[in-house]
């Protein structure tokens, strides 16, 4: 059965959007997006919420000319991806290799893992803590940025109690730290 994997970068207090909505400060350098790029090579399908996939349409067509190689590279493993996003509002979705679903459906995900050969990567904060609260998720992924951001969206949801198990780390020249867990 594959893993759902809830992935991101954040602060070093916990948030993936600063108060007024920006994750610029997030920005991954050349080593620390080579290494997202490794991580996410095995991932056959994404789970996103309206507004991160509105955010990541922008690989769907990224110009190539004068683009670093980490991004050209991002871009060939997003195309090459599945992709399910969960949106009421949404009309319709615009990239390749992407359907759309009006609600999210605990079981229809658990079905999508046990059928998958691949790993599933899910995000944003609120698609992600539905998936947390129904059991799903199997693992956390972190990219800790060297920054205190002070408030905004968080990356983990409230009143929710994980027992984790560290199963990967690794320290980046800028000052960025990878952690991986595996929830119990």
């Amino acid at each position: 059965m594959a893993k759902l994997i809830y992935s991101s970068t954040t602060s070093l207090d916990g948030f993936i959007e600063d108060a007024s909505g920006s994750f610029e400060w997030s920005a991954p350098d050349e080593e620390v997006h080579q290494d997202v790029n490794d991580r996410l090579r095995a991932v056959g399908t994404y789970l996103f919420g309206r507004r991160l996939y509105e955010t990541m349409l922008f690989w769907e067509t990224m110009p190539a000319a004068g683009a670093p190689p980490s991004a050209r590279d991002f871009a060939a493993i997003w195309r090459d991806a599945d992709k399910v996003v969960y949106s009421a509002s949404l009309p319709d979705v615009s990239s390749a290799r992407t359907r759309l679903e009006r609600t999210f459906d605990a079981d229809a995900v658990r079905a999508m893992k046990a059928g998958a050969a691949r790993d599933l990567v899910i995000g944003g904060a609120a698609l992600a803590a539905e998936a947390i609260r129904a059991g799903l998720v199997d693992e956390l992924q972190l990219y800790l940025t060297p920054i205190v951001v002070g408030g905004g969206k968080r990356y983990l949801p409230d009143q929710v109690r994980l027992p984790l198990d560290l199963l990967d780390e690794r320290r980046f020249a800028r000052g960025v730290v990878y952690v991986r867990y595996a929830i119990r």
